[in-house]
């Protein structure tokens, strides 16, 4: 595959300053750790004395021994975009777990026959030998960053660390050899690892390394490496079984799947992920009822869980019972959001950022900001959308609103909401003519919930949704005016209120009647309703906005930026339609990573073969400007289109495309791949 160009992020002052603050950070480390640094000292070839450090990050390189470190360095001593300066040393630094990896390379132009020295350092500072075990555990790791560092072809994550060259870490059957045997080795350690923001306490089969082996397996298709891989180690835990009952369902092998899953709950019958497996496959198949009983058992089995919470959640939405939804999306525990290990590294003297001619679309470049221009105008009340921040528990939690305020409208969540929750006003009301001590009341609560900062943060920023009309997308008052046809949420009394006892109890009162069957909202959901809310109104004013334009035949104006936004919040809110739209806008524009990933999710719909191809082709060259070959998301595309139409015909559309021909091998490159792999279609 053509190799990506190579950033350079310049230190001309005080070398291997980048270097020390990537050491010293290894004690904050919490996961797999950051992407590689890779580290070279140039000289001038006019002049010795004078010396700069030149770095870039790294993902996918194979890091099983030195030998393939000091190669991927040895790879960037000629540069043909700087041929004044010569590289004296170079250094290639990779964490796991609080251990680094360092090889340092001296090309063999600069000390005949060259050099290598690799050694680890611990979080002490002090040398170890870097061992074959070590260098087992550095090469899992490498992998597991590849797939976590890479980008789903939207540009979150290529925009989040700048200069980052992302590689395919399994590029043939024999480097997915290598992978399995040493996830298998390695396997019952993958709890050290963390895992994601999602889960709490990280387990045997809920970790990264677990989830990195099924990402792997969804992406490439290799179901049958996968099962292999499971069975072995299913023979020495049985409660391997529930990552084997994925990939076999994964594999359309659903049969097999469910007499697994009988059969490993008959040795674990209160093992949760085994449990939420069977919710999972009922759901599918629209078996509500098993699926709610499955999901009330991993409940019970896992209730600190948030996984387990939201998928009875899930199930109640699918049953239309919007009461049970809102009151189990309330028991959730809520976990404060733990994004990835980044590097933080000091300012740089200059960044270059060099373009692969091979990548060069003059559509994908047209209308993009030139360096000094001004950013997009974007108005404040779509940068103040908080929901599209979210991340972790609370991004799944607004999902579940959204999903039934999309089912069943705004006014009737409301209505659901005051008939499971006790509201403010009502209690307010109530305490004036029954006094009763505050803790009968807050015995109603489940209290399954966990406060956030986050949440709370949220609450206070969200306290002007409906303010002056300032806040509107244009700022006018008949704006304002649509706005307020969403009907603001009232508040819900909150539990520090029932719990704070100020007045005096009157033993005569045993309980507030009016709330028996009620429960106290949570201070997190509670907030999730006024930023469902902020959201629902902006989207309104903007459609009656739109509406208005083409009632008056005039143009709707918004920059690129904010038809992108738009796009992402009629998107969040299922307004599939709309976004659609807000997307094509964006478009018009110029082009956008992220209004093209929206895009392929109508294509896909449509079944359009060739609309599919075209933005995969516009996606992949995007990502080859910004250093990264490797994209798990649109390789899995890639893939099942071969698998749907067949590899001929998906190499004949792409190559029947009117543009340039580097462009279109970039595409190539990953039907390749699929056939490197024998995937389905493949060799049709």
């Amino acid at each position: 595959m053509v190799a990506p160009a190579v950033p350079e992020i310049h230190e001309e002052e005080d070398i291997y300053v980048a270097v020390d603050a990537r050491s010293d950070s290894l004690q904050s480390l919490r996961e797999l750790g950051p992407p590689d640094l890779v580290y070279l000292v140039k000289q001038p070839k006019a002049n010795s004395t004078r010396q700069t450090g030149v770095y870039h990050h790294v993902t996918g390189i194979d890091a099983s021994s030195s030998a393939s470190l000091a190669a991927y360095v040895n790879t960037l001593t000629f540069s043909p975009l700087d041929k004044t300066h010569k590289v004296v040393s170079g250094i290639y630094w990779s964490a796991f777990l609080v251990f680094i990896i360092r090889a340092e390379v001296t090309p063999a132009d600069v000390k005949i026959p060259g050099s290598l020295e690799s050694y680890c350092i611990d979080e002490r500072g002090d040398k170890r030998v870097a061992t074959e075990a070590l260098w087992l555990e550095t090469f899992l790791c490498s992998v597991l960053r590849a797939y976590q560092y890479a980008d789903n072809g939207g540009g979150d994550a290529i925009k989040k660390i700048v200069g980052v060259r992302r590689f395919n870490p399994v590029t043939n059957t024999e480097m997915e050899h290598k992978f399995l045997d040493a996830a298998e080795k390695l396997f019952f350690l993958g709890r050290q690892l963390s895992s994601d923001p999602e889960t709490q306490v990280p387990n045997t089969v809920t970790n990264h390394l677990t989830s990195g082996i099924l990402k792997y397996i969804y992406t490439t298709g290799r179901y049958t490496s996968g099962i292999n891989l499971f069975e072995k180690l299913r023979t020495r835990d049985v409660e391997v079984s529930s990552l084997l009952a994925r990939v076999q369902l994964m594999a359309d092998e659903e049969v097999q799947a469910v007499r697994l899953m009988y059969d490993a709950l008959q040795d674990v019958p209160m093992d949760y992920a085994l449990l939420d497996c069977q919710a999972s496959f009922c759901q599918e198949k629209g078996e509500g009822q098993m699926a709610l009983e499955c999901a009330k058992r991993a409940v019970t089995a896992a209730p600190s869980e948030f996984s387990t919470w939201a998928r009875l959640a899930e199930v109640y939405v699918g049953m239309e019972q919007w009461d049970l939804a809102l009151l189990t999306l309330n028991s959730c525990p809520m976990f404060t959001y733990q994004d990835k290990d980044t590097p933080r590294m000091p300012q740089p003297s200059r960044i270059m950022l060099p373009i692969l001619s091979e990548s060069i679309l003059e559509e994908i470049d047209e209308g993009q900001p030139k360096q000094g221009d001004p950013h997009d105008y974007i108005h404040p009340t779509l940068r103040k959308l908080h929901a599209a921040n979210y991340q972790g528990t609370f991004l799944k939690a607004y999902n579940l609103l959204t999903k039934i305020a999309a089912a069943i409208g705004w006014d009737q969540l409301l209505r659901v909401r005051s008939e499971v929750f006790v509201m403010e006003e009502e209690y307010r009301v109530e305490r004036t003519h029954v006094p009763k001590p505050a803790q009968s009341l807050d015995a109603e609560t489940n209290g399954q919930a966990v406060e956030d900062d986050e949440a709370g943060d949220d609450e206070n920023d969200s306290g002007s949704v409906s303010g002056p009309a300032e806040n509107v997308p244009n700022g006018n008052a008949d704006e304002a005016a649509t706005g307020s046809s969403i009907e603001r949420p009232e508040q819900t009394v909150a539990s520090e209120v029932v719990k704070s006892g100020n007045d005096d109890p009157d033993p005569s009162h045993g309980a507030y009647t009016q709330f028996h069957n009620k429960r106290l909202c949570e201070r997190w959901l509670d907030n999730l309703f006024m930023v469902l809310y902020e959201d629902l109104r902006v989207y309104t004013i903007w459609r009656t906005e739109m509406a208005q334009s083409r009632q008056q035949a005039t143009e709707y104006k918004k920059s690129a930026t904010e038809w992108e936004i738009l796009g992402e919040l009629a998107e969040r809110l299922h307004h599939f339609d709309e976004g659609i739209e807000a997307y094509q806008a964006c478009l018009a524009t110029r082009f956008s990573p992220k209004a093209t990933r929206g895009l392929l999710k109508l294509y896909e719909q449509r079944n359009d073969t060739r609309g599919m191809l075209g933005a995969l082709i516009r996606l992949i060259a995007w990502q080859y400007r910004w250093y990264s070959e490797f994209s798990p998301d649109l390789l899995y595309l890639v893939r099942k289109l071969i698998e749907d139409e067949g590899a001929v015909k998906v190499r004949s559309i792409v190559q029947a495309t009117n543009l340039p021909q580097p462009v279109l091998d970039l595409t190539h490159q990953y039907c390749q791949l699929c056939a490197t792999f024998r995937s389905s279609g493949s060799d049709t």
